[in-house]
């Protein structure tokens, strides 16, 4: 179980190709959510860079790149947990890299590490087309980290559609969920809030779910949305348009007063 009540903040930015703007606004909204009493702060998937694929993969870091490192000096100076919603990482296949979820302790250790597994090869009526399989090399493991502040259990954006990724997450006792993401805006505007309450009720979890938002380039726009919900589905915070950040109570009693009412988790057959 979560180990006692905290605030956590859900990071909404919208990315570009410029790293070190990037980078920057991510470190202010990281601390302005400390400054308004955040322990745990989720930053969106691509937060460091959203440009061309070419760009994205000259620019492959490791973990112990810059961008995690700094990072980290966040977490430490400002005691905060931070989640990394995803980076390019740099991997062996050629020309690919990993879509990478990081997630620092308070002291800027590295607590786990998280693969993108479902990759977004889509194209949709907005005349956007997405193949993420082309350059990106999937992860194969579910991830959860046992913390100071609980157990947590690491996805990024598509892998929300997959439900069984989230059970297992929840057998391993998973007290809250990380779902950074960008979500495009045409299946954004009508599935994203469903699903990610659903992944919340399903596994009585919390969920802290960062997003992207706005327009990347003539052919991306993401959804927005980034929120903060709780194990009965009910969304305690979420982000208006734009850049900001949006923070709710994560309670230890709530979480056990959710289970204890609908025991679903040990009604399970198959």
């Amino acid at each position: 179980m979560l180990r006692a009540p905290f605030v956590a903040a859900a990071v909404q930015m919208t990315s570009g190709a410029d790293r070190r703007q990037n980078l920057a606004t991510a470190v202010r909204l990281a601390g302005e959510a400390a400054d308004r009493g955040a322990r745990l702060v989720g930053l969106p998937e691509n937060f460091a860079f959203m440009g061309r694929d070419e760009d994205r993969i000259a620019g492959a870091e490791g973990i112990e790149g810059p961008t995690v490192s700094a990072l980290r000096q966040v977490a430490r100076e400002r005691k905060i947990f931070v989640l990394a919603g995803s980076i390019a990482e740099a991997v062996e296949a050629p020309a690919k890299t990993a879509n990478t979820s990081v997630l620092l302790s308070d002291q800027g250790e590295v607590l786990a590490a998280y693969r993108k597994i479902h990759l977004f090869d889509v194209s949709i009526p907005d005349g956007a087309r997405y193949a993420e399989s082309e350059t990106v090399l999937p992860g194969d493991r579910a991830v959860v980290a046992e913390t100071a502040l609980g157990r947590i259990g690491l996805t990024v954006c598509y892998d929300l559609r997959f439900p069984e990724l989230y059970r297992q997450l929840a057998e391993r006792e998973a007290d809250l969920v990380t779902i950074p993401a960008a979500f495009p805006l045409y299946t954004g505007k009508d599935h994203w809030e469903v699903l990610v309450r659903a992944r919340a009720i399903e596994n009585l979890c919390y969920v802290v779910a960062p997003a992207q938002v706005g327009r990347h380039s003539a052919n991306r726009v993401t959804f927005g949305n980034a929120m903060v919900v709780d194990p009965w589905g009910v969304v305690l915070a979420r982000c208006p348009d734009g850049e900001g950040v949006c923070l709710a109570p994560v309670s230890p009693e709530r979480l056990a007063q959710c289970r204890r009412e609908l025991p679903s988790l040990k009604h399970r057959r198959l």
